[in-house]
């Protein structure tokens, strides 16, 4: 027996001595603020409590070791101490996911109780145990230091409480998530719930000879183990493609580590796990293929339609003509590595039976494809099938694949119970889609002035094992292959194969980040051996309205990116080792792909207001940004009236949340809806309207895929960027400055939390991330050994909005979730070009020459 303090009060533990900390609180207690992020790694902080006044890791914390000890959670604070804290968190911007801020309002309380009166260098220096994937940190150490200025005036930091747009609005329900209490999927908890867990392949490629599931089924609380056998329905399932087969039957050829081969369903987590150890797979062991470069040539075949996936091809001009007669040529063939999204939250889905279908709780950024995805596999209508978004802990684009939802729903389906089916970190790291790694040939020229001319690029993606959105990420790098820039001709080819690595898919940037890092290198090449100054060559050429992107759109309207420049300008002069690097991306999916956003606004009792959307708020703030455009179009003037809501039951269609458009598409959407409620307010309040519902939508379904440069609209809007890196004397990675246009900002802290948590996601891209992978096998399982940064690893960050009113966008606006990253480690590179005189062709780039 072990006795302890806990929250106050004296309690005694009789289980096993060497279970965690956190997992006696969570799964014994139900005591959900500290958050599983890494599965018992030590690495991510967001488990965080407070022993004996220390501040220690729950995940990592055995039982034996908090014997005799005082314990305390965010459960046993003060209420007036927590709401401090969390209210100090939510006025500066801090709360993004809030997966992560648990542990950090941890973190402060402990420092503050010893430190009343902390520098910033004192809390940047206490927070570097935690991580943070959103928001770059900017932003929380701003909130520590509010928290210490309201502790000791005994005062809360005051919200903006104005509505409507360009303020910024508190998050929606960010002070619940601060303080641990808005449940993610894992929280979740339902009478009799069942836990689920997979088997996964062994290797990369291999023949399963036969799958032995007996001795799985004798264990202690085993319900039932699931085979493909057992799906009714079809088996694959994909975003574009459906070649990703929800579990691999006998006499198959695996594709990759993370194929699924049986599923358990058992009492507990615990023993569904025990359990899978059980199953005993026998393998025909074949070559796998893992070279990208080999895909096309292979007698291996990682799909029976062959491993070439998908191409585009851009051709405008006489691009070798142009390079022939340049003045100036720079030339290089450069190779970008594969990235984890990194997101905290780990992939879990939670599925309760629901009349004659099922429910499912998830954290999906598509929802209404993961319905009808589901409803395939178990051959059951669409109507029967009810995908309710539960906030995400992060996404970045690495939550639009399925990985767990399939089989949770299948276990419910077939037993009638609730289920929940949760990855660890290893496996998370093992099955979801990464950032494609590339390799890109390059070329351009410019005349003797200093103007472009031609383009060459051959751009070649790995995508691993399946298709998800491999092909358009590809097509994203072979569009955005130009850049910021016009130039006169181009001659593109992008190409997407399978290999027997881990699938790669949508990550933030879409394609954009690997042919920006080639561009951008190229483009100071061009300066050095032209001699001109980099900053005038790039205002000379850079995009603006008149001007033509590479698959040959002329752009009309909100092209801030020279603007971007000129607010950079005075910076890069004073600057001694800096780099520079622009960058564009497009804002919706384009491409001739009809894009709909449907929205439902129903007025309750007491004039409270539920609004249906159908996008994924994963810490970028939709659901903000929703409240804020529905008061600014109705001029409601109490914002806490609005509670967004996302489910399939509702039929308010608006997803996938990718391609930084959830802004742009629901705003309009809401825009629509508003109109009729906005007449009904002029003549009656929101009580008296009590009962009536308002619909809205927009669809926008006028871009083209192919056409005749000069007419084609390959995309509804574009966001630009420009970012200046700045090294220190000694070669240090003093700052980074991030001028971005908004189009124009409705939430001007969410837009700097976006482009801060976007900066720090690309230095971790330029300097230190990648996925330990070799030969289709992980060399580590671990979270630290993808190289994300924490705050002690990023510079200094400066956000500069820039402002282009959109006419396109809600209010003059257009997204900016994925540009946010995609400027910032070209720029890096360059600066280390500029101190060394060494030009990197490789991410993560190869470390300064110190002089």
């Amino acid at each position: 027996m072990i006795e302890l303090t806990l929250n106050g009060e004296a309690v005694q533990y009789t289980g096993d001595e060497d279970v965690s900390l956190l997992s006696w609180l969570r799964s014994d207690l139900n005591l959900t603020a500290a958050k599983d992020g890494c599965s018992g790694q030590a690495a991510c902080g967001a488990c965080l409590v407070e022993v004996d006044e220390k501040a220690v890791l729950a995940c990592a914390t055995p039982m034996k070791n908090v014997a005799g000890k005082n314990v305390v959670t965010l459960e046993g604070l003060p209420e007036s101490l927590l709401q401090t804290l969390g209210r100090a968190f939510v006025a500066k911007g801090a709360v993004q996911c809030g997966f992560c801020t648990p542990g950090f309002l941890t973190r402060t309380k402990i420092l503050l109780q010893k430190n009343s009166n902390p520098s910033r260098a004192e809390v940047e220096k206490e927070l570097r145990f935690n991580l943070c994937r959103c928001t770059g940190y900017v932003k929380i150490v701003d909130a520590v230091l509010a928290a210490a200025t309201a502790m000791a005036e005994q005062k809360d930091t005051p919200f903006e409480e104005r509505p409507g747009i360009g303020v910024s609005s508190p998050k929606f329900k960010a002070v619940e998530r601060a303080i641990g209490r808005k449940p993610f999927v894992d929280d979740l908890r339902f009478e009799g719930m069942l836990h689920g867990a997979l088997k996964f392949s062994e290797h990369p490629r291999a023949r399963i000879l036969s799958i032995d599931i007996s001795e799985a089924e004798k264990q202690e609380g085993v319900r039932r183990v699931l085979l493909a056998a057992d799906i009714p329905g079809q088996r694959n399932s994909g975003l574009i493609v459906e070649d990703w087969p929800l579990m691999l039957e006998v006499g198959e050829v695996t594709r990759y580590i993370g194929d699924v081969l049986a599923s358990v369903v058992a009492d507990t987590e615990v023993q569904a796990r025990a359990a899978v150890q059980k199953i005993r797979v026998e393998y025909e062991v074949l070559e796998a293929l893992t070279d990208m470069h080999q895909a096309l040539t292979s007698p291996i075949k990682v799909h029976e339609s062959g491993n070439l996936l998908g191409e585009k091809i851009i051709r405008r001009g006489d691009s070798a003509g142009l390079l022939q007669r340049s003045a100036h040529v720079a030339r290089g063939t450069f190779t970008t590595q594969t990235v984890d999204h990194g997101f905290l939250e780990v992939e879990c889905c939670v599925v309760i039976p629901q009349d004659d279908g099922i429910k499912v709780f998830s954290q999906s950024q598509g929802p209404y494809r993961e319905r009808d995805e589901i409803a395939h596999q178990l051959a059951l209508p669409e109507s029967q099938v009810e995908v309710e978004v539960v906030d995400c802990g992060g996404a970045f684009g690495g939550k639009e694949d399925m990985t767990v939802q399939g089989h949770a729903a299948l276990a419910c389906h077939l037993l009638r119970r609730p289920v929940k089916y949760k990855l660890t970190r290893p496996e998370s790291i093992r099955m979801h889609p990464k950032r494609h790694p590339t390799s890109m040939e390059y070329e351009i020229g410019c005349d003797d002035k200093g103007m472009l001319t031609g383009l060459y690029a051959r751009i070649l993606g790995d995508t691993g094992a399946y298709a998800s959105v491999g092909g358009p990420v590809m097509d994203r790098a072979g569009t955005h292959a130009s850049g910021g820039y016009h130039f006169e001709a181009v001659d593109i080819e992008a190409r997407s194969v399978y290999t027997n690595n881990i699938p790669c898919g949508a990550m933030r940037g879409f394609g954009v980040n690997q042919a920006t890092f080639a561009l951008e290198s190229l483009i100071d090449e061009l300066c050095l051996k032209g001699g001109f100054d980099r900053w005038q060559f790039r205002y000379d050429n850079a995009l603006d309205i008149g001007r033509m992107l590479a698959p040959g759109q002329v752009l009309t309207a909100s092209v801030g990116l020279r603007e971007t420049l000129l607010s950079v300008k005075d910076a890069y002069d004073r600057a001694e080792y800096k780099g520079l690097a622009c960058a564009v991306k497009n804002c919706g999916v384009g491409n001739g792909i009809p894009e709909l956003s449907r929205v439902f606004i129903e007025i309750h009792e007491g004039g409270k207001i539920i609004l249906h959307h159908g996008w994924t708020e994963m810490g970028q703030g939709v659901h903000t940004i929703a409240r804020q455009a529905l008061c600014e179009a109705t001029g409601i003037t109490d914002i806490d009236l609005v509670t967004p809501y996302v489910s399939t039951a509702s039929g308010a269609i608006g997803g996938p949340t990718t391609a930084s458009r959830g802004t742009l598409l629901l705003g309009r959407a809401i825009i629509d809806a508003a109109k009729g409620l906005k007449e009904d307010l002029k003549t009656q309040s929101l009580k008296q309207l009590a009962g009536k519902t308002y619909s809205g939508e927009f669809l926008c379904d006028y871009t083209q895929a192919d056409g005749k440069p000069g007419e084609i609209i390959s995309h509804i809007s574009y966001g630009y960027a420009t970012n200046l890196a700045i090294l220190d004397g000694d070669g240090n990675l003093e700052k980074i400055i991030a001028s971005h246009d908004a189009g124009r900002i409705l939430n001007p802290k969410l837009f700097q939390g976006q482009i801060e948590g976007g900066v720090a996601m690309g230095v971790g891209y330029a300097l230190s991330e990648t996925v330990p992978l070799q030969d289709g096998r992980l060399t580590s399982e671990k979270y630290r050994a993808l190289g994300i940064p924490k705050i002690n690893n990023l510079p200094e960050i400066e956000v500069i909005g820039v402002e282009s009113n959109d006419p396109e966008g809600p209010f003059g606006a257009k997204g900016v979730g994925e540009i946010g990253c995609i400027a910032t480690a070209p720029a890096i590179a360059n600066a280390f070009c500029d101190y060394d005189g060494k030009r990197r062709y490789s991410l993560p780039l190869e470390p300064i020459k110190k002089k």
